[in-house]
């Protein structure tokens, strides 16, 4: 996995699975102007739901990836989703929603 350069981090945290999810600043911003312009400003929500979700689910589609989900209002969770590879990680996408999405719940069990 390519390692985004110092300059270019926009943060690093550990998950509740023991895996590290590094964020660009160059890939945030294609999230914010690309995938989900919605998120614009809500890198510290994205942060915070990667390390302190209320529940993380597993894809359907792909074992490596997870859905972290927190709330932030009545009704509506931040996801965040994170693909892994061994102990490191990197963030696909991230937008709101209204709900939790099929897949195995892998934390908390």
């Amino acid at each position: 996995m390519k390692q985004p350069e110092a300059k270019d981090l926009l943060f690093e945290v550990m998950t509740p699975l023991r895996f590290r999810v590094e964020v660009s600043r160059s890939y945030w911003k294609l999230i914010t102007s690309v995938k989900h312009p919605v998120m614009a400003g809500h890198e510290n929500d994205v942060k915070n739901t990667l390390q302190h979700p209320e529940q993380i689910r597993q894809s359907k589609t792909d074992s490596s990836v997870y859905l972290f989900y927190k709330a932030y209002r009545k009704g509506r969770w931040v996801c965040a989703v994170s693909k892994r590879n061994n102990r490191e990680g990197f963030l696909i996408t991230a937008y709101p929603t209204d709900s939790i999405k099929a897949g195995e719940k892998v934390w908390p069990k």
